[in-house]
């Protein structure tokens, strides 16, 4: 393993993901559910997407990335909407309260979110050039995977932090904002 490719891909892939929507993602999600299977969940999706990254290399980067970004977009924007409909009292007392509280509920849906998030996303089609750039498959892949997750280690200890002090409506509403920011970011082509 090469040092220094190792640290070029963290320090290029760290500093791409920060402002990220993934990153902001998982800041939401830590706001509403437990930090650990928020912190497992999506280190778990971007894993698997840096594998997918790196085996495409170069295939990945070729992808049409405006209807990729649209369609993140629209899901962004739909989950928007949902957030700021949701009635925080009724869902709590609801039927997929259990599921939304358990472990695997929250993990599963922290996955599928970033999961998606992260398609066509800039540092995943940054790994993939990288990939093929360097011709170092399990560096760039070792080195991507820990630049993310660090990544979101940051943004769940913060978005679990200031769930302490805020009340569960007003998380919801914040929630829903960035959500639709994003989602309205995406789909004009500014993320």
């Amino acid at each position: 393993m090469d040092p220094k490719v190792f640290a070029s891909v963290f320090g290029v892939i760290f500093v791409a993901e920060l402002p990220d929507k993934t990153a902001l993602a998982s800041l939401v999600l830590a706001t509403r559910y437990r930090a650990l299977p928020v912190l497992l969940g999506a280190a778990l999706a971007l894993t698997v997407q840096s594998a997918v990254a790196v085996a495409a290399g170069q295939l990945v980067s070729l992808l049409p990335e405006r209807p990729v970004h649209i369609a993140a977009g629209l899901l962004f924007l739909v989950s928007a909407i949902f957030l700021w409909r949701r009635d925080t009292e009724a869902d709590d007392a609801g039927k997929d309260a259990k599921a939304r509280s358990s472990f695997a509920g929250q993990f599963a849906n922290v996955f599928m979110v970033v999961f998606i998030a992260e398609w066509g996303d800039l540092t995943q089609i940054g790994t993939a050039a990288l990939a093929a750039r360097y011709h170092a498959p399990l560096t760039v892949f070792l080195a991507a995977t820990l630049a993310l997750w660090a990544v979101v280690g940051i943004m769940v200890l913060l978005g679990n932090r200031a769930a302490r002090f805020l009340k569960p409506d007003v998380t919801k509403k914040v929630a829903a904002v960035l959500f639709a920011l994003i989602g309205v970011a995406l789909v004009a082509g500014l993320l």
